[in-house]
Order: structure tokens, then C-alpha cells, then sequence
């Protein structure tokens, strides 16, 4: 068998996503819960490759690709091509390769984000625009990040995630980031999640508008309301932050999303690379990567 994309196939992005902050209301009656969140994407991520093909086929590579689901119905990209396929009418034919370069279950979206560029991807392949409602509407069904991740670029969500605002201008930021090697899962943690301060009436309108300095400094005011959850069932989640903030240049240290991942920002490349060699030899077994914010698209 094949183990590499064919050099025909279309690439695609599928860049790791970040929360810088993340507020979370309590649960509502549909058990969703409304939150605010400021997300950008990173130059980093898994690599996604679509190829003609007379029937629906996945394959993976990558150093996290075995701890991905063995059972297609648990698969977002195969969700995501079969929902697309269905929904335009046609035969779900292609061949998909994903290469997982993203921690699994870590808090920075890589079932989202591979599932976002498969949707881009078919869409390209198959001849349909990616901003047809029934696209955005598949994105929805899949789940919660893969609104913004379809879109691609900086954007604070709203809603349950379904509102998606656009930045005006997508910052610019040297970002650290560091796993414990520990998967987190989000319905986990949002079960753990106690309640927090709820979201903030006109923030995500001011927020849409801010340069990058600005930014940073409405982003320091701000918090991750679910990072008390992930604490109390992964403690190291403490450590990498403490390592994070410890870390010379580092003018912001937080979770991302559910957790486990960490990032810290920096104020050029230098630091952010050497921070991440000191925690690397310090801490062998965490998935340490340097990087930068970037759109997927």
C-alpha cells in the first residue's frame, strides 16, 4: 500500500487552534454551554491530502496517528467527507491522508482543525464552495471548533462556538507550546467544570478590533475558565504552566482550551525557542514546540 499522498493530491492546513481566553457560562437547558473564547491558529499543525479516488478511503502517518480512533464512525474526517458527500448528492469518493502531528485529546482543536480541512479539501476537489450554508452547516453538526477552523483565521466565538467574528487584524504572536503528554478529554473536563464567571457583554465586539498590542493586554485580563477543571484531573497541567511562566521572555502563560496544552508568548523567535529547549531537557517526556500564530488558509 501507498504510505505517502499521491503528488497530485490537494493539500491542505490543519493547523493547531489556541484559545487565549476562554470564558464559559454554566450549563443551559440543552446541556450546552455559552462561552466567548479568542482563537488564533498556529504555523504548526497536521498536514491533510485529498486525491481522486473510486471509493472513501483514510489513511494516517504522523507521530500521533495511533493513538487516533480505530472505528471510522469515531472518525471526524471520515464524518466530515460522508456528511459532505450525502449532502450534495454525490458518492463519497476520495482518498484522504492525514499526517497527525498534533497531540490527540490536547486542547488545541487537531480533530477539529483535520476535520475543517477535509471539508476544504473535498470541497475543493469536488467543485463546491466551501461557504455553501449546507458546509457551515456539516461544520456545526461536527462539532463546536470546526466552525472557526473551517474559516481559518483569527476570530473570537460566541454562542455554543457557532458565532464566529472575524478579527480585524490577525495577530502576530511567538507561541510555546507544551503538552505533559497527557490526553484530556473535553467532555471530561467541562463534567468537572464547576461554573465560572460567565461571558462579558461587549467584549467580543472590542476584541474583534484590537492590534496585536492591544491585544495582549485585554488577553493578560482574561482567563481560561476551564483551567481549574483540567488542574484538578491532570495536576501537571500546574507544572507546565509554572514552567512556562518561569521561562525568560514569557509575557503570558496559559491553558488552551481543555487542557492539557499549554502556551506561553513571546517576544520574538530567539526566546520562544530557547524556552523551549530549556523545557524540553528539563522535562524529556513532554511534547514541547515553538511556533508562531499563522491563518490555515
Amino acid at each position: 500500500m501507498n504510505t505517502r499522498p499521491e503528488e497530485s493530491a490537494l493539500h491542505e492546513r490543519a493547523p493547531a487552534k489556541v484559545n487565549l481566553f476562554l470564558h464559559v457560562a454554566g450549563r443551559r437547558d440543552d446541556g450546552f454551554h455559552d462561552l466567548e473564547s479568542l482563537v488564533v491558529f498556529t504555523a504548526f499543525g497536521d498536514e491533510v491530502s485529498i486525491s481522486p479516488s473510486s471509493a472513501l478511503t483514510l489513511e494516517r502517518s504522523g507521530p500521533f496517528a495511533g493513538d487516533l480512533p480505530d472505528n471510522p464512525e469515531d472518525d471526524l474526517c471520515l464524518r466530515a467527507a460522508t456528511k459532505l458527500a450525502k449532502a450534495f448528492g454525490r458518492a463519497p469518493t476520495a482518498r484522504i491522508f492525514l499526517i497527525k502531528n498534533i497531540p490527540v485529546a490536547s486542547g488545541v482543536g487537531g480533530g477539529s482543525s483535520d476535520a475543517a480541512a477535509v471539508l476544504r479539501g473535498l470541497c475543493r476537489l469536488w467543485g463546491l464552495d466551501v461557504r455553501d450554508p449546507r458546509v457551515i452547516g456539516i461544520a456545526e453538526d461536527l462539532g463546536a471548533d470546526v466552525p472557526v477552523c473551517l474559516n481559518g483565521a483569527a476570530a473570537c466565538i460566541s454562542g455554543i462556538g457557532d458565532v464566529v467574528d472575524p478579527l480585524v487584524q490577525d495577530p502576530a504572536f511567538h507561541m510555546l507550546l507544551v503538552n505533559p503528554n497527557e490526553a484530556l478529554a473535553t467532555a471530561e473536563v467541562f463534567g468537572a467544570f464547576a461554573g465560572g464567571t460567565g461571558v462579558t457583554d461587549g467584549l467580543v465586539d472590542s476584541v474583534c478590533a484590537q492590534d496585536s498590542g492591544t491585544l495582549l493586554e485585554t488577553i493578560s485580563a482574561s482567563r481560561n475558565d476551564l483551567a481549574v477543571a483540567a488542574r484538578e484531573l491532570c495536576p501537571v497541567v500546574e507544572s507546565v504552566l509554572r514552567a512556562l511562566e518561569q521561562s525568560p521572555g514569557c509575557t503570558l502563560a496559559r491553558m488552551s482550551g481543555s487542557g492539557a496544552t499549554c502556551f506561553g508568548i513571546f517576544p520574538n523567535a530567539k526566546s520562544c525557542q530557547r524556552a523551549g529547549a530549556v523545557i524540553s531537557k528539563a522535562h524529556q517526556a513532554w511534547w514541547v514546540c515553538p511556533t508562531r500564530t499563522a491563518s490555515a488558509i
